[in-house]
């Protein structure tokens, strides 16, 4: 039975409440998923003024960027990918790939996703997804009660009121993490495969001047002024 509040669109597809960017609301759903304590997520309040970024503990282990939709398709368009392509043409599978993706395929349900892609998730999660193809692996998210219900209790707090499950959402969550094969990915569930941003310098995390402008950049360029972004980071908690 699926859980209250979760909204079946005509097409059939199941979708839910989105979370709020908020990192409090994101720490809490991944502990309660039994991610470890240690790790938390941190607003990142600008990516100029030292003593704002000095808030946020390093090394930053992934990025959660959200941007308004404008923005969002004019890089898309730069870079020709598609987005929600009828059809996946990424088929990797396996501990090979450099980083794990998923395809989204429950509505507003971007912000699960984009925690899923920072690493953040359980290791049964981890073990169960990562020998499966993309569709396979979509599959076994779509058809989890626990996130299910996790993601929807986590839904209901926050800072602001949320929008229902069938209303629409103009934003898009996308993570920043670094690869195994030490570049720089974005992953998000809605283009055809992970995108490769390029090759990071040793020593440098995802918050780094270089890591910045292979990606997050280039989408506040494209918003020309617009204000209606945000950056959330994950991070060991420092001691105390």
């Amino acid at each position: 039975m699926p859980t209250e509040g979760v909204y079946f669109r005509p097409s059939g597809q199941k979708t839910f409440i989105p979370l709020e960017n908020n990192p409090e609301v994101f720490t809490s759903l991944v502990h309660d998923l039994g991610v470890s304590p240690d790790l938390g997520f941190y607003d990142v309040y600008s990516l100029d003024d030292a003593s704002l970024l000095s808030l946020v503990p390093r090394p930053v282990l992934a990025l959660i960027f959200i941007t308004p939709e404008e923005p969002y398709y004019v890089v898309r368009k730069e870079d020709g990918h598609a987005v929600s392509p009828a059809q996946l043409t990424y088929d990797k599978s396996g501990d090979d790939e450099p980083v794990l993706w998923f395809q989204q395929t429950i509505g507003h349900a971007c912000g699960l996703m984009a925690l899923l892609h920072s690493g953040s998730f359980l290791d049964g999660l981890l073990r169960e997804t990562t020998p499966l193809k993309p569709v396979e692996r979509a599959a076994a998210l779509y058809n989890n009660e626990e996130l299910e219900k996790k993601h929807m209790k986590a839904a209901r707090t926050g800072n602001s009121q949320p929008p229902g499950a069938n209303e629409d959402n103009f934003f898009h969550f996308i993570s920043f993490v670094k690869g195994k094969d030490g570049h720089l990915w974005e992953l998000e569930g809605a283009t055809d495969g992970p995108l490769d941003r390029g090759l990071m310098r040793e020593g440098d995390d995802v918050l780094s001047e270089g890591a910045l402008d292979l990606a997050v950049r280039r989408f506040l360029k494209a918003g020309n002024g617009n204000v209606n972004f945000s950056i959330v980071a994950l991070a060991k908690k420092p001691a105390e």
